[in-house]
């Protein structure tokens, strides 16, 4: 696969480029608590503006559901984003504040002739406009009217098929302007691509998270592909006690058992080795105080619901890992912001991290345990994507890359 790149992009000094960004960042206290996502698109960024274009930033930030929440405003990732690029950030007040002229004459407004530097001015939350999710071609439109060229460098929204994602850059090209994708979905799409196409084996995938149902379709792909799947997190009870085993009071999906089991038995079928949790840490809730114990992952008792994998599966988790040519991480082995629940979480990272083995990580869970444990820069790929990755990686057709796609 490969898909248009800022390379094709052609001569844009003096035009405007439309960026679709993913900056959908978390918030504390009306500032950006992890500006990782900002930070991710910067290369891009800094390239278009040195080409003389001048720049308009679009993202969604949340769930606002079509309507403008005062809590969900783009003025905090407008604020980051002017320190991080030490220049001064535009707001443009759009969506659902202004038409698609107003928009045209507020960045007219801005722009102070032929020698003077890009302009650069970051849209109101995309989200606002309750036209963005449905992939609205009128709101498309109303994008399409101000841009000169087009640029997505949102992998995070890649698998939404939405104006901004989808209709857009359709209608760019449509029109005979470029629409090409910047350097971290580029980056994102090769680097996963390797895992679809020719992983190095052994190749060790290690799943974790809440809910099985999330990951039964990527369960299923990868075990086309991958050696071995290492399963833990809150999704493993639900595999444990479709086999029989005892779970306690830990969280499960019943409505999965048949699924789950047909899963198991397709990668078995496949020679892929599936390793569960075989010890678990029970605790009686869900808090730092509450009274805990290590027990067998099948044993465990009523009253109690596992939190975190044991120290006997971290250590034959590493054994696998460390055989491992490729790896693949996504989704914690337990509830890892609790210091009691995250030795799990904290022994697969150190033995990832370790390996020697081409590794990535995604799943915005993974990438926050990372961060806390300092690990960055032991990955040899950080995935922006969560929901992007795994369908990326379970061969799904994803709306804001085929779009991009040469032809």
């Amino acid at each position: 696969m490969r898909l248009r790149a800022l390379d094709d992009l052609g001569d844009v000094a003096g035009k405007t480029v439309f960026l679709r960004a993913d900056l959908n960042v978390p918030l504390e206290d009306g500032k950006v608590a992890d500006d990782a996502r900002i930070r991710a698109t910067l290369p891009t960024i800094e390239e278009v503006l040195e080409r003389g274009a001048h720049l308009v930033i679009a993202s969604h930030l949340g769930r606002p559901k079509g309507k403008v929440k005062e809590e969900l405003r783009m003025r905090p990732v407008r604020a980051r984003l002017e320190e991080l690029l030490d220049r001064e950030v535009h707001a443009i007040r759009f969506p659902g504040q202004a038409s698609a002229e107003n928009v045209v004459t507020d960045l007219g407004e801005l722009d102070e002739g032929p020698s003077a530097p890009p302009v650069i001015a970051l849209l109101e939350n995309l989200r606002f406009d309750a036209r963005e999710e449905a992939n609205d071609t009128s709101f498309a439109g109303e994008l399409a009217g101000f841009a000169d060229a087009y640029v997505d460098d949102a992998f995070g929204a890649a698998h939404r098929a939405h104006a901004s994602v989808s209709a857009l850059p359709e209608l760019m090209i449509a029109s005979g302007r470029p629409a090409v994708a910047g350097r971290l979905l580029q980056k994102e799409v090769e680097v996963l691509s390797t895992l679809l196409e020719h992983p190095e084996k052994p190749y060790v995938a290690v799943l974790g998270g809440a809910k099985i149902s999330d990951k039964l379709a990527t369960i299923s792909a990868l075990s086309e592909r991958a050696d071995a799947l290492l399963i833990g997190g809150a999704m493993a009870f639900t595999l444990i006690a479709a086999g029989g085993g005892q779970i306690g009071d830990s969280l499960v999906e019943p409505d999965r058992f048949e699924d789950v089991r047909r899963a198991r038995k397709q990668a078995e079928e496949r020679g892929v080795l599936i390793q569960l949790p075989e010890d678990i840490v029970a605790a009686s809730g869900v808090s730092v105080d509450a009274e805990r114990s290590t027990v067998p992952a099948d044993s465990i008792p009523k009253g109690r619901k596992g939190l975190d994998i044991g120290p006997r599966t971290v250590e034959e988790f590493a054994r696998t890992i460390a055989d491992a040519h490729t790896i693949l991480w996504n989704g914690p082995m337990g509830v890892f912001e609790l210091e009691p629940f995250s030795a799990g979480t904290r022994g697969v990272a150190m033995a990832i991290a370790g390996a020697k083995a081409f590794s990535i990580v995604g799943g915005g869970d993974s990438l926050l345990a990372v961060k806390r444990l300092g690990l960055e820069d032991s990955f040899d790929h950080l995935s922006t994507g969560g929901g992007a990755s795994l369908e990326f990686l379970e061969g799904k057709t994803l709306p804001g890359i085929e779009v991009l796609e040469e032809r």
